[in-house]
């Protein structure tokens, strides 16, 4: 495996980027490819099995919204990979939120907020329940919804989390902490 590069060097790309220039953006890509990958892998291992989007092109389509995102004045890495994370999650849950129309609820499944769930191969995960319960807690505690979307979509270590939302890495672990009692309050309600 390649060595990952430092994080001094896809943040300054970042901000290059943002400054408009689009050579960054071609030297970014292949820099991040494998991170937004192992992201993208992550997001799909929660989903069923015969799931007609793959992890490959969960990245392409998060690396067209990225693109078109120009007004976003990246901070550093843990920003640009929280965003992706956000991203990717948004396009789960429109892709679920289509077929859920087109199939008028068949084959709903229940969500498992359990800390096992973070490395769980097990697919399944009811991501419109989950969005539903994630965006009822952003509108109490936006930061709680940050921490969870960061480390559970987009698999991002307490520190990193922690860089990302400039908060100490005690404050994330208790974000985490309540946020995942309040979300498993809110799916166990709206059974």
């Amino acid at each position: 495996m390649p060595d990952e590069p430092a994080p001094a060097a896809v943040t300054q790309l970042l901000i290059d980027w943002s400054n408009g220039d689009e050579n960054a953006l071609r030297q970014l890509i292949p820099l991040v490819h494998e991170e937004l990958r192992r992201v993208a892998r992550r997001h799909m291992a929660h989903e069923r099995a015969e799931h007609t989007l793959q992890a490959t092109a969960l990245v392409n389509e998060a690396y067209m919204r990225l693109v078109d995102v120009r007004q976003v004045k990246w901070q550093n890495r843990a920003h640009f990979f929280a965003m992706s994370a956000r991203l990717m999650r948004r396009i789960l849950v429109d892709f679920a939120r289509s077929r859920r129309y087109q199939k008028r609820g068949g084959g709903a499944q229940q969500v498992s907020l359990q800390e096992s769930m973070v490395v769980s191969p097990e697919p399944g995960a009811d991501l419109v329940r989950l969005d539903e319960a994630l965006t009822a807690l952003a509108a109490v505690d936006e930061r709680k919804a940050q921490v969870v979307e960061m480390r559970f979509f987009g698999g991002l270590s307490v520190e990193e989390t922690a860089e990302a939302l400039h908060v100490s890495r005690d404050t994330v672990i208790r974000d985490w902490k309540v946020a995942k009692a309040w979300l498993l309050r809110e799916l166990k309600a709206g059974r």
